[in-house]
């Protein structure tokens, strides 16, 4: 049985989670162009987040950042690679959504990165609405990410 359900970043029972997704992200991108953060960051104040459980076993997770009352940014969003290919990590896209509507947003945006590794992440996010923005929200121009955008 899969749940996906808001809990707190740091606990031992996701450091699998959090350890495989800050190895994706600095395979192969430069670590100038890593915008991700750490799961300490991702308690703070204005972020959401989220855990996604195979019979109890943590396999994904997500979040959302505030930027403003009615736009955020997604931020970590990872399902561990041995359970990728079965629609999980659109179940978890479609949650934050829900979740962010829920919470008021208007409108959903995020960064992510051009090299191959991230083209089904790209592919994904197109899939369900999002469109290519410039930078938003502190970020600048970089030829290692794409900004993505969508109301909700």
């Amino acid at each position: 049985m899969i749940t996906i359900a808001r809990e707190h970043p740091v606990q031992d029972a996701l450091s699998l989670l959090h350890q495989r997704h800050t190895a994706d992200m600095h395979s192969e991108t430069p670590p100038e162009s890593i915008h991700m953060l750490p799961a300490d960051a991702l308690a703070a104040p204005g972020i959401a987040f989220f855990v996604m459980r195979r019979d109890g076993e943590a396999i994904g997770m997500g979040a959302f950042k505030r930027i403003s009352a009615d736009h955020a940014e997604i931020k970590s969003m990872h399902i561990l690679a041995e359970h990728r290919g079965a629609g999980l990590s659109r179940r978890m896209l479609d949650h934050l959504i829900a979740e962010a509507q829920a919470d008021g947003y208007r409108r959903l945006s995020l960064e992510t990165g051009v090299q191959p590794g991230f083209a089904p992440a790209r592919a994904l996010y197109a899939k369900a609405g999002f469109v290519e923005c410039g930078p938003f929200e502190g970020y600048r121009d970089d030829p290692n990410s794409v900004f993505m955008t969508r109301m909700i």
